[in-house]
């Protein structure tokens, strides 16, 4: 068995998730229904494709947290990047779920232990990585939204710099392009504006 028919055997229930939920979701715009299209194509001709060990483009999973008012957004440093971004990455063979996915990745990477997403995405985002990634080239994220559970504070993980609050107004230099739009599609998904 070749390794990338291994890949795909392991992660087989990832791919059936993937296609399900993408299949069945309603992309709120043409733009994100042209992603959503093309995210589905690429599953067709990678079973594999949701594997880092995959191909060098592969989805990944990422959750926005925002707090009950819907005035700050958490972001994490992240180590490699050296930018302010969302907590998210690659899907791993124990995620039963993109849902999942999102929810580990926010949960290991803010240190709110009870975080809970909104159970469908809310925006999908293909970009090509710069920098040293070693095998990684594109990711096809899928990204979810949640509100931090209160009580908790965040922590930093080792996948980061720093953990920190922002508020939705004023977000890091250099991330306003990216961030802000995100940020509005997660405050409306969460009914906080």
């Amino acid at each position: 068995m070749t390794r990338a028919a291994e890949v795909a055997r392991s992660f087989a229930h990832l791919h059936a998730d993937a296609a399900r939920v993408l299949g069945g979701w309603r992309a709120p715009d043409a733009a994100q229904e042209e992603l959503r299209r093309s995210y589905l194509a690429f599953l067709g001709s990678h079973p594999e494709g949701v594997a880092k060990a995959g191909p060098p483009e592969h989805l990944t999973a990422s959750c926005v947290v925002l707090d009950r008012a819907g005035e700050r957004v958490l972001l994490t440093h992240h180590r490699r990047a050296r930018q302010w971004f969302q907590f998210g990455g690659h899907l791993e063979e124990g995620d039963a779920s993109l849902w999942a996915a999102a929810r580990r990745e926010g949960r290991e990477e803010s240190g709110l232990d009870a975080l809970e997403p909104l159970p469908d995405p809310v925006q999908l985002d293909r970009h090509v990585l710069e920098g040293d990634f070693g095998h990684c080239r594109e990711h096809l994220d899928v990204r979810f939204a949640a509100v931090a559970p209160e009580g908790v504070g965040p922590r930093v993980s080792e996948e980061s710099l720093d953990v920190r609050w922002w508020p939705v107004d004023a977000l890091p230099e250099g991330t306003r392009a990216e961030l802000s739009p995100l940020v509005a599609v997660c405050r409306r998904a969460l009914g906080l504006v």
